[in-house]
């Protein structure tokens, strides 16, 4: 069985993407991560291994699995884009103590596109959302009340 970082690799190499070492790297520490990741945190986490690598070179496969449909980049006006191999339909809730972002699916909203364009005429090509908080962990150690 293909596990999800092999399909990627072989959906790169289809798509004409050599693979490299790095490339492979970043690739696999996105997609075992469930932390929504910046590309300096992913560069610190992949430097001692690969310490000619630049920041710029995870910026550069980033922008790769971006368009190749691997990777969704999340920008929530903060000073950093966190990235998400996570591509399918969900949404995220956001700590605003510790910046935390955990994935969630709403089955209810899967309708809210159909309906945008059925209100708007729009060609609606799709939606986000997220919630903010405080993630259970701040909760506990801040003793932030709700």
């Amino acid at each position: 069985m293909q596990t999800r970082v092999q399909h990627a690799l072989e959906h790169l190499k289809m798509s004409g993407v050599r693979i490299t070492p790095q490339r492979h790297a970043i690739l696999e520490y996105l997609m075992d991560s469930m932390t929504h990741p910046t590309a300096d945190e992913i560069y610190r986490a992949l430097e001692p291994k690969f310490p000619s690598m630049s920041v710029a070179t995870v910026y550069n496969n980033l922008k790769t699995f971006i368009e190749a449909g691997l990777v969704h980049e999340l920008t929530y006006g903060d000073s950093s884009s966190r990235f998400d191999a996570n591509v399918s339909d969900h949404y995220h809730a956001i700590c605003e103590k510790c910046g935390k972002i955990a994935d969630f699916s709403m089955p209810a909203l899967e309708a809210v596109e159909q309906t945008a364009a059925e209100r708007t005429g729009f060609l609606i090509r799709g939606h986000r959302m997220e919630v903010y908080g405080v993630c259970q962990t701040c909760a506990e150690n801040n003793c932030v009340s709700s």
